[in-house]
């Protein structure tokens, strides 16, 4: 868990809104400090225990890996306005915690909820049918619930800051590493989401667009996926990431862009709504859940959103409210989409739109210009994980840092170029990371970390989410593998 001399003094993270902008501070602070304060890490022999026997070990492991973790996960992310996510705010002295109002913690979770799976809502609908969204209202409510898990997870100690903590009070360092673990996947993985989107879109502006050279042919997504990862790439190598931040703040307004630029063609542009599809597809089900799930892949940040409250009694209800305005803009979305464009709807509705509308240009420009702002933010946190598993901090040098990150957005171009399939990636990482993160693994630590406390209810109700979710898991996971080696 977060004690202060767990976590180098130069790599502090504030909370107040957006996870990404939080990474961005972060490495802002590093780069203009330096680690000047190392004289005033406290002393960890004063640490208070945890609340669990097996995380006793807490305060003996500062030099427990990640020690740069500080809730940069937004994964899913989906934008998160603050918040993420997978954090997103100032850095080092947190706004002291518990400065964000009501309605600003509210904005910060419907940021990270709404996020880059509403693209494929319409799809998912296509491929389970119209009663598959009931489907997306019952993950809506189980991962609302497991939500509040952490909630009372995080208050069960003060020392209990972040996800990874929650992980170690439950289950001590191997449970701590294993989360960590989990959620550096879930960025790496939306980095390769990011890229995909971005060379997709990009390729249905430039269709005719390739290139041959040296006997090598390269087509429009291939070529796009390139200069893509080319205008990212120095983006990772700024010092400064603050500008970006700022940037990525505006994930939301984006995502209302994009769903106003759908309407606009549905309505004014008379494209029209068609309703018609199957009602249900039991055999196409499997992918539906991994596309749903993602929908819902904002756990990592929870806790930050919750220990920037000045009230975190009222976390319940920001759940409520903002899993209920998540719900109903993806289901708006799904219908809206599907009904336009049928059982030719693809894992982007965006890529549906037709070109000749400025409505469709505005769409697929945001689209773009979206992975930009975020990739970056997205990708450092991983990148500070892996440093931290350098053996000398003589290693940690600028020069080696740029060449981890540049590393990484290379090892994401080639995933990109294997697997271009935007749906089937997006259903893997809901299946396999969301499904552990947002319902497994806080029924796990809440059951392990309030032992006796719970009725047989509580655990009868935690034990049917963790068996619903393996196996959704298993079954999204398998499906989703199928469909990226056909």
């Amino acid at each position: 868990m977060k004690l202060e001399g767990e976590y180098r003094p130069d790599r502090h993270i504030e909370i107040d809104t957006d996870d990404e902008e939080n990474r961005a501070e972060r490495f802002s602070k590093e780069e203009e400090e330096g680690g000047d304060d190392d004289d005033d890490e406290p002393d960890l022999a004063a640490a208070p225990p945890l609340v669990n026997s097996s995380s006793s070990s807490v305060g003996s492991h500062s030099s427990g890996w990640p020690q740069s973790y500080r809730e940069n996960v937004s994964v899913n992310a989906p934008a998160a306005l603050p918040v993420a996510s997978g954090s997103r705010l100032s850095i080092e002295e947190l706004p002291t915690p518990k400065q964000c109002s009501y309605v600003q913690t509210i904005l910060n979770a419907i940021n990270a909820l709404c996020g880059i799976g509403i693209l494929s809502t319409p799809y998912a609908v296509k491929e389970g049918g119209w009663l598959s969204l009931i489907l997306l209202l019952i993950f809506g409510v189980i991962t609302c619930y497991t939500g509040i898990l952490l909630k009372r997870c995080l208050e069960s100690s003060p020392e209990l800051e972040t996800y990874p903590d929650i992980g170690q009070a439950a289950f001590g360092m191997i449970g701590r590493i294993c989360i960590a673990i989990v959620l550096y996947l879930e960025l790496y993985s939306s980095c390769v989401e990011y890229l995909i989107m971005m060379s997709d879109n990009m390729a249905s502006m430039f269709p005719h667009a390739h290139l041959d050279f040296a006997g090598i042919h390269m087509d429009s997504y291939q070529l796009c996926a390139i200069v893509s990862t080319l205008v990212i790439l120095p983006t990772v190598w700024l010092r400064n990431l603050s500008s970006l931040s700022y940037i990525s703040v505006g994930g939301v307004i984006m995502l209302v862009v994009v769903v106003i630029c759908l309407l606009w063609v549905g309505v004014i542009n008379e494209v029209g709504f068609h309703p018609g599809g199957r009602v249900f597809d039991l055999a196409k089900l499997p992918l539906t859940i991994g596309l749903y799930s993602f929908c819902y892949g904002s756990h990592s940040v929870f806790p930050d959103i919750y220990s920037s409250m000045k009230e975190p009694s009222q976390f319940p209800s920001i759940l409520v409210i903002s899993f209920s305005t998540a719900f109903f803009l993806y289901t708006g979305v799904a219908i809206c989409g599907f009904s336009m464009f049928g059982d030719a709807v693809k894992p982007q509705f965006t890529l549906n739109l037709p070109t000749t509308f400025t409505a469709s240009g505005v769409a697929a420009l945001v689209v773009v210009l979206t992975p930009v702002s975020k990739y970056a933010l997205t990708l450092i946190p991983v990148a500070f994980g892996l440093e931290d598993l350098l053996p000398s901090s003589r290693l940690r040098s600028y020069g080696v840092s740029m060449l981890i990150r540049t590393m990484l957005v290379g090892s994401t171009l080639a995933i990109a170029l294997t697997v271009p399939y935007f749906g089937s990636v997006m259903a893997l990482i809901g299946s396999l990371l969301v499904m552990l993160v947002s319902l497994i693994l806080p029924c796990a630590c809440y059951i392990r970390i309030s032992g006796g406390k719970l009725t047989n209810l509580q655990i009868a109700v935690c034990t049917v989410i963790m068996v619903v979710g393996l196996l959704c898991s298993i079954v999204g996971t398998y499906s989703a593998i199928t469909n990226l080696q056909s």
